[in-house]
């Protein structure tokens, strides 16, 4: 008997999801998408086996539906689902970067029968829409699940086993769990290089120069700034609670560090630094709630046609390269090739075969 599953919103998200379902075996995968040059793209490109035009008559016949929406608009979804003819024990899911919303408004899907199970995918990329949808997008990425209390294991193990073919790592967490962490490391992150960046803004005027250095380590670590202001609107009004509170531990470490300086004892100062490089260094290389690129760093000498040589490496090893860069200016490091992957193994090949057949030596910042 085929599986039937129903992706609205075909974006980067959900796009990306509806391409890795299709490797499920006897699942057919259905899309739909508000805007008519999405859904068009989306048939050409086979994101779905089928686009429909009518959610809701097609939503009568699915086994699984997955909003791949902003919040607010799966909220608006949500709402409408109430009166929409399901079948009996359809699981919904969602994709949405804040939970604590999306679940009160679950408790009211509940008391109808109707079974919904907070979902967050905690990958993307520095491109948007459906044309940027991969199938591996999520690949060994951490696939959050907030079900509501006293959620039937049955249902879960159904959703964790559509899930699977995402090659994620999926978890359960609750709603506020989930929030919470997503505050620390990656929501509150994109306020602070926000903020970074409105700092830099402020130069412009007396020191028009420092644009100009902050091309290379200061745009790396503000590179998440650049992200869709809308959306990071609404992550942010959704999940002020927890923001305020990391504010506030922020707040009270930037005065634990005005004191270091005011106080100017090199052993302290030293010693907050070596800490910070210390817990830095035993993070994770792989993928984690923000944005990862598989970025790898390759130290190159400044000679014609270096970059050439590099790339035709790859182009040797089939490894498929998503963007290129040179690092400009940065404090510590000089002649910095940076090279995006499509995923953690491709990187591992690629720094293999550079190390191995060039000798230049390559890092993961």
């Amino acid at each position: 008997m085929t599986r039937k599953v129903l992706v609205i919103g075909l974006g980067l998200i959900g796009g990306s999801i509806a391409l890795a379902l299709q490797k499920a075996p006897e699942t057919k995968i259905f899309g739909y998408d508000m805007d008519e040059k999405t859904r068009e793209h989306a048939a050409t490109l086979q994101i779905v086996h089928e686009v429909v035009t009518d959610p809701k008559e097609a939503a009568e016949e699915v086994d699984v539906i997955i909003f791949g929406t902003p919040v607010n608009a799966t909220l608006d979804w949500m709402e409408q689902l109430k009166s929409w003819p399901l079948k009996n024990k359809v699981i919904i899911t969602d994709t949405g970067s804040t939970k604590k919303m999306i679940m009160q408004k679950a408790g009211e899907l509940r008391a109808q029968g109707i079974t919904f199970i907070g979902g967050h995918p905690m990958a993307g990329s520095h491109k948007s829409g459906v044309l940027a949808a991969k199938p591996h997008l999520f690949e060994n990425a951490y696939y959050m699940l907030t079900p509501l209390a006293g959620e039937e294991i049955t249902n879960m193990a159904q959703l964790e086993s559509l899930l699977k073919f995402t090659h994620a790592k999926v978890v359960s967490v609750s709603a506020r769990e989930h929030d919470h962490m997503t505050a620390v490391v990656s929501h509150f992150p994109h306020v602070i290089a926000a903020s970074l960046v409105h700092q830099l803004g402020d130069e412009k005027s007396e020191y028009p120069m420092t644009r100009s250095l902050a091309a290379g380590g200061f745009r790396d670590v503000t590179r998440i700034a650049s992200s869709n202001p809308i959306l990071w609107r609404d992550i942010t009004l959704q999940n002020r609670d927890e923001l305020i509170v990391q504010l506030e531990g922020w707040q009270s470490e930037m005065d634990r560090v005005k004191k270091l300086l005011l106080e100017g004892n090199s052993d302290d100062i030293e010693s907050y630094f070596a800490v910070a490089k210390e817990l830095r260094d035993e993070l994770p290389i792989s993928a984690g709630a923000m944005f990862t690129s598989f970025d790898l760093y390759v130290d190159v000498p400044d000679y014609p046609g270096v970059i050439s040589e590099v790339t035709g490496l790859l182009a040797d090893e089939a490894i498929s390269i998503t963007n290129l860069r040179i690092i400009e200016s940065r404090e510590d490091v000089f002649g910095v090739l940076v090279i995006s992957l499509q995923n953690e193994n491709d990187r591992e090949r690629a720094a293999t075969c550079i190390q191995k057949r060039a000798n230049f030596e390559t890092y993961i910042s």
